[in-house]
């Protein structure tokens, strides 16, 4: 009676597994996002198949290379999410368009949902990322050539060249999501944490702390 026990709840977990696995696998061959339905769940829920258009799978908005003269920082990201492409709802995948200044940086940040590709489009870039060790795995990376970021891990970019530059960036999420480092930790965090955590004085962290604040 043990035996057959033990060979039941091998067949009930494994057959829960198949479930598990066959309910990850789309049923229906696009969920087009309904971004005007308050309800959300791991993702959009979907819009009324008679009503999808071919515009719900089109996008246009990495045609063109981004104004990089109203950015502090020199660099501008146009992202192709499920928020502005929702044919991509539930496929797993989103691209995103950077256009850097002369000595343009996208500052150190992380995609909490997603590894990262890019490839050059025109430019010379200085691109890297840091592992939980510790450990910066950089590289200089030229026109055609690409460089991944592994999901989670604080990475950046930076424009060497006195031209401008522009990357293509897929992404396996429809949404991955951006948390910048500086950003975060200093229009978040409290002075104290800040302070003791930098080992700074306050009044050198409330004055990185103004440059992050909410403008009312």
């Amino acid at each position: 009676m043990a035996n057959i026990a033990t060979r039941l709840v091998v067949v009930v977990t494994v057959l829960v597994a198949v479930v598990a696995v066959a309910e990850a696998t789309m049923l229906q061959d696009f969920c087009v996002a309904d971004l005007s339905n308050a309800v959300k769940v791991n993702g959009y829920t979907c819009k009324d198949s008679t009503q999808v258009t071919p515009e719900n799978f089109y996008f246009q908005g990495l045609a063109a290379a981004a104004n990089t003269g109203n950015s502090s920082t020199g660099a501008v990201v146009t992202g192709a999410t499920v928020e502005k492409l929702p044919g991509l709802n539930t496929l797993g995948l989103s691209m995103s368009r950077i256009d850097y200044a002369p000595n343009g940086l996208n500052p150190p940040h992380v995609h909490p949902r997603a590894s990262e590709i890019v490839f050059v489009l025109e430019g010379q870039l200085y691109v890297g990322f840091v592992t939980t060790a510790g450990k910066l795995i950089s590289k200089h990376i030229n026109k055609g050539e690409v460089f991944v970021f592994p999901k989670g891990l604080l990475h950046f970019q930076k424009n060497v060249a006195k031209a401008p530059a522009s990357v293509l960036a897929a992404f396996d999420s429809q949404l991955p999501g951006t948390q910048s480092l500086v950003s975060s930790l200093f229009g978040a965090l409290p002075e104290d944490i800040l302070a003791r955590s930098f080992q700074m004085k306050p009044k050198q962290v409330m004055r990185i702390k103004s440059r992050y604040q909410p403008k009312k």
